[in-house]
């Protein structure tokens, strides 16, 4: 009977003046995260949430995030978190495929897509940590669950088909944590880590939030991240561990110039989200004196599969090797190993794998077979049994660390009356490491030009999505069969 906020309830009893919790002059002890997820969870259930409920949280790195996310896992719900930048028609979808009960979130496009999904609304605004719910008597015991109950629905895609929802058991989660602070951090109470990585996403939620309530370290908080603000609170706040993605750390780099920033105190910086260019890598350390570790994982891992360990030999452009109890292997389509030394897509085995995909029994049978998860990321192996990705097999699009799906971007384009066909693809981007590039076939006679497409366009996806770069062509490229050449739209950007 393992819930996952029974590790919260652990380190309130081990460390329960420790800070939790920081936002600048904000303070929340562990005492205090506990006082007030156990009187969440009360007040969810006076609201008529029973164990197994879908609750969705839309918030920024503030700490009603934590409040909500183990106040509803204490309740027993099922937390479906979701980026504060959706708009209203990506919102309505997410809530009502997860045929959620209840939603929190910020005023506006989040109240909208509750309202059109028929989904009954909770603004989360600056006073909400001092409402009405605080007057619930806190629940002593977080509902018991078992370990394969849904803890998370992670709403991720492929290419094709619309976002598919994660199921990310209490076990899932909790075993991928403990792997984490045991041999990848090797973190305890004495530790602060850094909160820039969204809690929304399971990076920033596993590794972040779950790792530090584990083990009673403090998370320093960055509602929305910045620079300058990163460099700042490293140094006022002393943080051990940080955890970002390679534009992250580019972009402190860039930050740092012309700056004494003290960053003495990190012990270990940890990326992933995406390949880290060597470079960057390098001169980060060069600059920072912290020895940056480079690993892999998806949102249907928890996420963390494989990782360059501290106590291992570092191979920069690797993504390390599998934690302990992972099994990682490269696979050719029929399941079959890879022959040694050629390409092979990743596939992973162990607790960290999700349970499914919701309501999607056909898409789950197809990722996982035989008990492997097939990654789509395709990769070579060492013979010390270091993993390189060379490319994605996939479609995906990852800019600047968040996931772009060109097929949702894609039907918001064909929405569009004067555009007859559409094809979106990932564009090398120095800064972001790719960028949002569309092609568009329009409609005889039409006259619309490509910022107006933009904008529309804009205004529907949420603003890490919309195309930067939109190309008017005659007709798409297609093979015999009819499919869009994406590889040679590819090319054309050279």
């Amino acid at each position: 009977m393992t819930n996952l906020a029974e590790n919260l309830k652990a380190t309130a009893v081990a460390h329960p003046d420790s800070i939790a919790i920081r936002l600048d002059d904000l303070t929340m002890t562990y005492a205090e995260l506990r006082d007030a997820a156990s009187r969440f969870a009360t007040y969810l259930v006076e609201r008529g949430i029973a164990a197994g409920d879908r609750v969705a949280l839309s918030q920024p790195n503030l700490p009603t995030f934590p409040v909500i996310f183990y106040g509803a896992l204490w309740a027993g719900a099922t937390v479906i978190p979701m980026n504060p930048l959706f708009k209203p028609r990506e919102i309505e979808y997410y809530l009502s495929d997860a045929g959620a009960s209840l939603m929190f979130g910020m005023p506006g496009d989040a109240a909208e897509g509750a309202k059109e999904a028929d989904v009954t609304f909770e603004a989360v605004t600056p006073e909400w940590l001092g409402g009405d719910w605080r007057n619930s008597e806190p629940m002593p015991e977080p509902v018991a669950r078992e370990r394969d109950d849904t803890a998370v629905l992670l709403y991720t895609s492929g290419t094709t088909g619309r976002p598919k929802g994660a199921e990310l058991t209490h076990h899932n989660l909790d075993s991928n944590c403990h792997l984490v602070v045991r041999t990848l951090l090797e973190s305890d109470e004495t530790d602060v880590i850094m909160g820039c990585l969204p809690l929304f996403h399971v990076f920033g939620l596993t590794c972040g939030l779950n790792s530090a309530v584990l083990c009673g370290a403090t998370l320093t908080l960055i509602a929305r991240f910045d620079p300058a603000k990163a460099l700042e609170v490293i140094e006022r706040d002393k943080v051990t561990i940080f955890q970002g993605v390679p534009t992250m750390y580019n972009a402190m780099l860039g930050a740092a110039d012309g700056h004494d920033a003290d960053l003495s105190s990190l012990r270990t910086c940890c990326s992933g989200g995406s390949s880290m260019p060597v470079e960057v890598m390098r001169r980060f350390e060069e600059r920072f004196g912290a020895k940056v570790l480079e690993g892999y994982g998806l949102s249907e891992t928890s996420p963390v599969a494989s990782f360059n360990l501290p106590h291992l030999e570092r191979k920069p452009g690797s993504i390390g090797v599998p934690l302990e109890t992972v099994q990682m292997r490269l696979a050719e389509r029929d399941g079959s190993d890879t022959p040694k030394g050629e390409i092979g897509e990743i596939a992973i085995r162990g607790d960290l794998i999700m349970k499914g995909y919701w309501g999607r029994p056909e898409a789950t049978a197809e990722a996982i077979r035989d008990g492997w998860f097939y990654s789509g990321d395709l990769a070579t192996v060492d013979d010390d049994g270091y993993f390189f990705i060379v490319d994605r097999s996939k479609d995906l699009i990852i800019r600047g660390g968040y996931n772009v799906y060109p097929r949702e971007i894609e039907e918001v384009l064909y929405e569009h009356p004067d555009v007859v066909e559409a094809a979106v693809v990932g564009i090398p981007d120095e800064h972001l490491g790719e960028d949002v590039a569309a092609y568009v076939v329009l409609a005889p006679g039409s006259n619309l030009d490509a910022h107006t497409l933009q904008e529309w366009t804009k205004e529907r996806v949420a603003a890490y999505k919309y195309p930067r770069q939109i190309t008017f062509i005659e007709a798409l490229p297609k093979g015999a069969t009819g499919k869009i050449l994406k590889r040679e739209l590819r090319e054309r950007q050279g």
